[in-house]
Protein backbone atom coordinates (compact mmCIF):
# COMPACT_ATOMS: atom_id res chain seq x y z
CA UNK A 1 0.00 0.00 0.00
CA UNK A 2 1.30 3.18 -0.86
CA UNK A 3 2.11 6.09 1.28
CA UNK A 4 -0.56 8.78 2.19
CA UNK A 5 0.67 12.30 2.37
CA UNK A 6 0.74 14.01 6.03
CA UNK A 7 -0.58 17.30 6.74
CA UNK A 8 0.25 19.15 9.91
CA UNK A 9 -2.62 20.79 11.21
CA UNK A 10 -1.49 24.28 12.53
CA UNK A 11 -3.93 26.71 12.18
CA UNK A 12 -5.54 26.92 15.64
CA UNK A 13 -5.61 30.03 17.62
CA UNK A 14 -4.05 29.08 20.34
CA UNK A 15 -6.11 31.35 22.87
CA UNK A 16 -5.92 29.02 25.83
CA UNK A 17 -1.80 29.48 25.25
CA UNK A 18 -2.09 33.40 24.88
CA UNK A 19 -1.83 33.28 21.56
CA UNK A 20 0.96 32.84 18.69
CA UNK A 21 1.64 29.36 17.23
CA UNK A 22 1.33 26.54 19.45
CA UNK A 23 3.81 24.21 17.14
CA UNK A 24 6.74 26.92 17.69
CA UNK A 25 6.68 26.40 22.14
CA UNK A 26 9.14 24.42 23.18
CA UNK A 27 8.87 20.48 24.74
CA UNK A 28 12.01 18.74 26.05
CA UNK A 29 14.26 21.73 24.44
CA UNK A 30 12.51 21.46 20.96
CA UNK A 31 9.67 23.09 19.18
CA UNK A 32 6.56 21.05 19.17
CA UNK A 33 6.48 20.71 15.41
CA UNK A 34 10.01 19.73 15.75
CA UNK A 35 8.84 16.21 18.00
CA UNK A 36 5.80 16.17 15.04
CA UNK A 37 7.42 15.84 12.13
CA UNK A 38 10.29 13.46 13.07
CA UNK A 39 7.37 11.12 14.12
CA UNK A 40 5.33 12.14 10.80
CA UNK A 41 7.99 12.12 8.17
CA UNK A 42 8.73 8.12 8.19
CA UNK A 43 5.41 7.52 8.25
CA UNK A 44 3.94 9.46 4.93
CA UNK A 45 5.49 10.34 1.39
CA UNK A 46 5.63 14.25 2.16
CA UNK A 47 4.41 16.49 4.84
CA UNK A 48 2.93 20.24 4.64
CA UNK A 49 2.04 22.15 6.92
CA UNK A 50 -1.71 23.63 7.11
CA UNK A 51 -1.32 27.73 9.05
CA UNK A 52 -2.50 30.73 8.29
CA UNK A 53 -0.71 34.15 8.37
CA UNK A 54 2.87 34.97 7.30
CA UNK A 55 3.95 31.39 5.73
CA UNK A 56 7.66 32.93 6.81
CA UNK A 57 7.68 32.20 10.38
CA UNK A 58 7.69 28.88 9.70
CA UNK A 59 10.77 29.12 7.18
CA UNK A 60 13.37 26.64 8.97
CA UNK A 61 11.68 23.85 8.19
CA UNK A 62 11.12 23.85 4.68
CA UNK A 63 7.73 22.89 4.24
CA UNK A 64 4.91 23.87 2.05
CA UNK A 65 2.50 26.17 4.44
CA UNK A 66 -1.24 25.65 3.21
CA UNK A 67 -3.63 28.32 4.29
CA UNK A 68 -6.87 27.42 5.09
CA UNK A 69 -9.00 28.23 2.11
CA UNK A 70 -12.12 28.96 3.57
CA UNK A 71 -13.05 32.18 5.84
CA UNK A 72 -13.50 32.69 8.91
CA UNK A 73 -11.39 29.79 11.70
CA UNK A 74 -14.03 27.43 9.87
CA UNK A 75 -12.08 24.81 12.66
CA UNK A 76 -9.60 21.68 12.27
CA UNK A 77 -11.80 20.38 8.80
CA UNK A 78 -10.67 23.46 6.80
CA UNK A 79 -6.93 22.58 7.44
CA UNK A 80 -7.96 18.98 6.46
CA UNK A 81 -9.91 20.34 2.78
CA UNK A 82 -6.16 21.94 2.76
CA UNK A 83 -4.78 19.01 3.17
CA UNK A 84 -6.75 17.30 0.52
CA UNK A 85 -6.69 19.41 -1.65
CA UNK A 86 -2.88 20.12 -1.77
CA UNK A 87 -2.74 16.39 -1.74
CA UNK A 88 -4.30 16.14 -4.79
CA UNK A 89 -2.61 18.63 -6.45
CA UNK A 90 0.82 15.82 -5.81
CA UNK A 91 -1.39 13.33 -7.31
CA UNK A 92 -1.75 11.79 -4.25
CA UNK A 93 -5.05 9.59 -3.04
CA UNK A 94 -4.71 10.21 0.72
CA UNK A 95 -3.74 12.66 3.42
CA UNK A 96 -3.10 11.77 6.50
CA UNK A 97 -3.60 14.77 8.95
CA UNK A 98 -2.20 15.52 12.81
CA UNK A 99 -2.34 18.42 15.19
CA UNK A 100 0.65 20.75 15.93
CA UNK A 101 -0.09 20.43 19.49
CA UNK A 102 -0.10 16.73 20.59
CA UNK A 103 3.80 15.35 19.84
CA UNK A 104 3.82 11.57 21.08
CA UNK A 105 1.29 10.00 18.16
CA UNK A 106 1.86 6.70 17.65
CA UNK A 107 4.57 5.46 15.39
CA UNK A 108 2.38 3.54 13.63
CA UNK A 109 -0.34 5.75 13.18
CA UNK A 110 -0.65 5.67 9.35
CA UNK A 111 -0.63 1.88 9.52
CA UNK A 112 -3.35 1.37 11.75
CA UNK A 113 -5.36 4.18 9.96
CA UNK A 114 -5.13 2.31 6.56
CA UNK A 115 -6.19 -0.80 8.17
CA UNK A 116 -8.87 0.35 9.60
CA UNK A 117 -10.36 2.38 6.75
CA UNK A 118 -14.08 2.17 5.64
CA UNK A 119 -15.73 1.61 2.53
CA UNK A 120 -14.72 5.40 1.52
CA UNK A 121 -11.02 5.49 2.56
CA UNK A 122 -11.89 7.67 5.76
CA UNK A 123 -10.75 6.58 8.72
CA UNK A 124 -10.21 8.35 12.41
CA UNK A 125 -7.63 7.74 15.23
CA UNK A 126 -9.62 6.58 18.90
CA UNK A 127 -8.70 5.48 22.29
CA UNK A 128 -10.30 4.11 24.53
CA UNK A 129 -11.74 4.98 28.62
CA UNK A 130 -13.59 3.96 31.03
CA UNK A 131 -15.28 1.63 28.48
CA UNK A 132 -16.26 5.05 25.78
CA UNK A 133 -14.41 5.63 22.29
CA UNK A 134 -13.09 8.88 22.56
CA UNK A 135 -12.65 9.34 18.58
CA UNK A 136 -9.52 12.05 17.60
CA UNK A 137 -10.80 14.01 14.80
CA UNK A 138 -7.57 15.94 14.26
CA UNK A 139 -5.37 13.11 12.99
CA UNK A 140 -7.55 11.13 10.25
CA UNK A 141 -6.89 9.78 7.27
CA UNK A 142 -9.10 11.45 4.30
CA UNK A 143 -9.34 10.40 0.80
CA UNK A 144 -8.87 13.90 -1.56
CA UNK A 145 -11.85 12.07 -3.55
CA UNK A 146 -14.13 13.35 -0.65
CA UNK A 147 -12.62 16.52 -0.81
CA UNK A 148 -15.52 18.58 -2.88
CA UNK A 149 -18.45 16.78 -0.54
CA UNK A 150 -16.36 18.22 2.74
CA UNK A 151 -15.88 21.40 0.89
CA UNK A 152 -20.01 21.78 0.29
CA UNK A 153 -20.43 20.33 4.12
CA UNK A 154 -18.18 23.17 5.86
CA UNK A 155 -19.91 25.95 2.91
CA UNK A 156 -23.16 24.83 4.37
CA UNK A 157 -22.31 25.52 8.23
CA UNK A 158 -20.46 21.88 9.04
CA UNK A 159 -18.63 22.69 11.59
CA UNK A 160 -17.95 19.11 13.81
CA UNK A 161 -15.87 15.88 12.39
CA UNK A 162 -17.36 13.25 13.40
CA UNK A 163 -20.63 14.14 11.88
CA UNK A 164 -19.31 13.91 8.57
CA UNK A 165 -16.82 11.21 8.65
CA UNK A 166 -20.01 8.85 10.25
CA UNK A 167 -21.53 10.11 6.82
CA UNK A 168 -18.96 8.40 4.91
CA UNK A 169 -18.88 4.89 7.52
CA UNK A 170 -15.14 6.35 8.31
CA UNK A 171 -13.67 3.55 9.82
CA UNK A 172 -11.62 3.57 13.22
CA UNK A 173 -8.12 2.58 14.39
CA UNK A 174 -8.39 2.22 17.90
CA UNK A 175 -5.30 2.61 20.25
CA UNK A 176 -4.15 2.28 23.87
CA UNK A 177 -3.14 4.39 25.98
CA UNK A 178 -0.51 2.64 28.15
CA UNK A 179 1.90 4.24 29.57
CA UNK A 180 0.50 7.47 28.51
CA UNK A 181 -2.16 8.86 26.33
CA UNK A 182 -0.80 9.16 22.54
CA UNK A 183 -2.81 11.81 21.67
CA UNK A 184 -2.51 14.19 24.84
CA UNK A 185 -2.72 17.26 23.44
CA UNK A 186 -0.97 20.69 24.30
CA UNK A 187 -3.63 23.86 25.57
CA UNK A 188 -2.60 25.33 28.32
CA UNK A 189 1.39 26.06 29.86
CA UNK A 190 0.35 23.69 32.58
CA UNK A 191 0.09 20.85 29.55
CA UNK A 192 3.76 22.05 28.55
CA UNK A 193 4.93 20.59 32.04
CA UNK A 194 3.20 17.27 31.28
CA UNK A 195 4.71 16.86 28.21
CA UNK A 196 8.14 16.92 29.52
CA UNK A 197 7.23 13.91 31.40
CA UNK A 198 6.15 12.21 28.62
CA UNK A 199 8.62 13.39 26.56
CA UNK A 200 11.03 10.73 29.09
CA UNK A 201 9.00 7.64 28.18
CA UNK A 202 7.66 8.31 24.34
Amino acid sequence: MSLPLGVILAGGQATRMGGGDKGLRQVAGRPLLDHVIVRLAPQVGGIALNANGNPSRFAEYRLPVIADSLPDWPGPLAGVLAGMDWAAKQGADSVVSVAADTPFFPHDLVAQLQAAAGPSGLALAATREGGKLWRQPTFGLWPVALRDDLRAALIGGLRKVVLWTDQHGAGTAEFGTDPFDPFFNINTPEDIAVAEQIAGQA
